[in-house]
Order: C-alpha cells, then structure tokens, then sequence
C-alpha cells in the first residue's frame, strides 16, 4: 500500500477537506510554476532579520554566534523534515494546520491555525511600517503611513490576480535577495582569504579577539533564541507547492534542501561577517547603513554599498509583504473551511484566491499600522508583535507532536510507502520538542523574552477561552452535514 495515494485507506487517505487539498479536485486557475516553488523555496526565509538582526546575534555571542545558527537550522531542517513527510503523503494548502486536525484533533487545528494567522497579520503590519519608513526616507513629500497603505494595496492586488501573479512577484522578489547573498558570499571568501584587492588574511579574527567564544559557549545557546524566529517563513514553501503544477516534487525540494540553504545563506553568511570583521568591532546595527552586510560590503570597496544594501533590505521587506499575505489568506480559508472561522472566508474566485481570507488578513494589517502611527504611545502595536513572538516555537511544537501521532497511526507498510521519511521517530521528534522547552526557559531569562512569553500567553488563553463557543458552532456543522448526506442518500 502506497500512502501517498490519495485512494489508499490509510491514515491520509482523507486528512484533509477536498477545498484544502492540492489534487483533490480539478481546478481551472492557473497555478504556481516550479521556477516559483524554486526560488520561494530558496529565497522565502531570506529576510531583514538575517541582513540586519544578525549584527545584535554576533555582538552578544561573538564568533560563536555560528553554533547559535546551525542549532536553530537543525531544529528548523527537523521541523520541516517532519512537515515533509506529511506533506508529501498528501499535499496541503492549510499545511501543518490541516495535519494538526488529523493528528491531535479539532482542537490544535484550531489554536495552531489561529496564532499561525495572527502571526502574520503582525508581520504584515511591522513590514508595512518599515516598508513605510523606508519610502520616505526616499520620498519625503509623502508621510510614512501614506506609502505603508500603498504598498499593502500593491501586494494585495499582486495577490488578488492569481496564485500564479503571487509566484512571480516573489521569484523576482526573492531572486534579488539570492543574488545579493551569492554576491557576499563570493567577494567574502575572497576577502577572508585576502585575495580580494586591499585585503589582508583574517581568518585568526574567529579565534582572536577573546577567542571564538568571548562570553562563554552558555551564551552560544542563548543565542538560538534569537535567531529561531530568524528561520520561521520555511514552511511557505511547502504551502506553496500544494497549489503548484507538481506538488509532490515541490514538498520534495522544500523539504530535502532546506539543510542546505540554511548552511549556505545563514550560516555561511555569517561565517563571513565574523572572519572578515573582529565581532567587536562590529557597528551596532541601528540603521541600514551599520548593518553587518552594509558594513562589510562598504570594506570591499564598492561603491554606494549603503544604497544598495538598503534597497536590498527594502526588497526583502516587500518580498515578506507578499509571502505573508500569502500565507494569511491561505490559513485563514484553511481555517473557515475546516469550521473554525466564518464561511465566507473559504469563499474562493474563479482564479483561485480566497478574496476574503485576503482581504480580512490586510484589515488586520491596516488597523495594526494605523494604531501604530496614529497613538505610537499607547503599545498596542508593540503588544501585538510580542504576543506574536512564540508562534515559530508552537509551530514547530505542533508538528512534531502531529507527525509522531500520524504516525502511530499507520501500519509498518504504510510507513514503508511514505515517499519521503523522517528519520529515528520518535527520538528527534522528543528531541525538538525538547530544545523548544529549553529555548522557552532561555527566553524566560531576559526581560525581552519574558515579554514574548507571556504576551504570546495571553493571545493564546484568548483563543482557548472562544474554544468551546467554536466546538458548539462545529458540532452543530458536522450535524448539519451528516443530516445533509443521510437526506441526499434516499
């Protein structure tokens, strides 16, 4: 028995709704390319938070801030190993949400579907805000909160047209960010090596300087805490490819190279910085302009190295405007279809797009940016990105938890036809789910953390509190069509 036959009687022989699944009925929308689901895929998690947030991770840790990202890619290439195998046993657009239902039961589809979405309505409005900012820094004659609302309706119209117009956006979007990371990585190896003009030798800067861990290897693990969330946006690209002209292969691609990209673009992007620059050295990066790529680019001797970098930046804010309408509309029609949102958000056009899910998922963004810079004071924003802040980590609790109980479920030749398999289960699933407690209990250690933890606790007891009122609407749903097909059965 093959389980990744959608006809087999196996545990993923019905996972998911016929609107939510990739392959389950044919549709007439165009849909994503495999040069889309590619470079989503190698691009998707490339983001301000490498270009720029990487500098505060190499401050604190120092050269070692290297350990602190191959740890948090391990978790994330186990998370997305374990995604995979669900995923390519039956293609999802809802994703991990949808297995969670199967797995664990109505109620974790409900709460991961849920803080999934609000995650990236928070996203949405804090790169609308930057994207914002940025424009007028260029354009002064119009405000900040004028050019954050133009790009969101830029983005939404890119999204409305097609899932297709969506994989284009991004391809470009992301190409940009992928080139700009070859680019760096090239001139940095030559550079460390000090074969690059005006250079000199420098790869003793990963010892010298207080050695390569200044402030001990502790705070080295510290540092996972941090860049964790550097890694969340992977899992685009397995949604994407459910809506792709060949899902299995996309959900292979994601999911088996996902190692890879995070050793080449993270890690060895900041293998890099920390050869080239003494981590103490390191400007603290309070703009773009002392960012670590734009610091480093400048002492290649490029010109404009600040304006380039700075549009590179831009480019990786929009391109996460794009994806995360993306991915919001999706989980949230994911969620309406499933019984946990209302109706109207599953309600798709003729060219595919949940014009609903969409349209809600940007009002969540536009009201967040226009409280932001209508009362800046009053922390309702600031309130709203901290609560957001576990989501990464409940994510990948989730699937770990979901996968390990999916595949209890099966026989061992249903185990034996899974097309893509994670390894040694259940110990890498303990495994992960065990590091995520431990980033939780280093998080908890600072006043920063702390904030993240229990705003992000107060979202979720929010969304446990509405829970019976959902199961009650659910019931009665299931009722409804249970008598549906009882009446159409005569």
């Amino acid at each position: 028995m093959n389980a990744a036959n959608p006809s087999d009687t196996n545990v993923f022989s019905d996972p998911v709704s016929p609107e939510t699944s990739a392959g389950t009925k044919a549709v007439v929308h165009k849909k994503l390319r495999s040069r889309h689901v590619t470079m989503i895929t190698l691009g998707g998690i490339i983001g301000a938070s490498l270009f720029v947030g990487s500098g505060n991770v190499i401050r604190s840790v120092g050269p070692a801030a290297i350990i602190s990202y191959l740890i948090g890619g391990l978790l994330v290439f186990l998370a997305m190993r374990m995604l995979g195998e669900m995923a390519a046993a039956r293609p999802a657009i809802g994703s991990f949400m949808e297995y969670a239902r199967v797995g664990l039961g109505d109620w974790a589809a409900y709460l991961v579907g849920w803080l999934y979405w609000y995650f990236w309505v928070g996203v949405l409005a804090y790169e609308a805000v930057l994207g914002g900012e940025t424009l007028n820094s260029w354009f002064a004659a119009v405000p900040s909160w004028a050019w954050s609302l133009i790009l969101l309706a830029i983005f939404v119209g890119a999204n409305m047209v097609s899932v297709r117009s969506f994989g284009e956006v991004e391809f470009w979007l992301a190409s940009i960010k992928v080139l700009a990371i070859v680019v760096f990585l090239g001139a940095g190896v030559l550079f460390a090596l000090g074969l690059w003009p005006e250079s000199t030798f420098s790869v003793q800067n990963l010892w010298e300087h207080g050695g390569f861990a200044p402030n001990g290897f502790g705070v080295a693990f510290t540092g996972v805490a941090l860049v964790i969330f550097s890694y969340f946006g992977t899992e685009i690209a397995v949604m994407a490819s459910a809506e792709s002209e060949n899902p299995a292969k996309g959900i292979r691609q994601a999911t088996s190279t996902v190692i890879w990209r995070i050793l080449l673009f993270f890690v060895g992007a900041v293998l890099i910085i920390v050869t080239i620059v003494p981590w103490d050295e390191l400007p603290e990066p309070t703009n773009v302009a002392t960012a670590p790529f734009t610091y480093v680019f400048t002492l290649f001797g490029l010109p404009g190295a600040a304006m380039v970098m700075q549009l590179v930046i831009f480019t990786a804010v929009i391109s996460v405007l794009n994806s995360g309408l993306y991915s919001a509309s999706r989980m949230f029609s994911s969620l309406a279809t499933q019984g946990f949102a209302p109706k109207i958000m599953a309600k798709k056009a003729r060219n595919g797009v949940p014009v609903m899910a969409l349209l809600a998922s940007i009002s969540g963004a536009v009201i967040a940016t226009i409280v932001n810079f209508a009362t800046p004071g009053s922390g309702i924003f600031d309130f709203i990105m901290n609560s957001a802040g576990l989501v990464a980590l409940f994510v990948y609790a989730f699937i770990a938890l979901t996968q390990m109980r999916l595949r209890q479920k099966m026989t061992p030749e249903e185990v034996a036809g899974l097309k893509l398999k994670m390894w040694l289960h259940p110990w890498l699933n303990i495994l992960l789910i065990v590091a995520i407690a431990a980033i939780l209990v280093v998080m908890l250690t600072s006043e920063a953390g702390r904030t993240q933890v229990w705003t992000s606790l107060i979202a979720t007891a929010v969304l446990v509190a509405f829970w019976p009122l959902v199961r009650r609407n659910l019931a009665k749903r299931k009722a409804a069509e249970a008598a549906e097909a009882v009446e159409a059965a005569k």
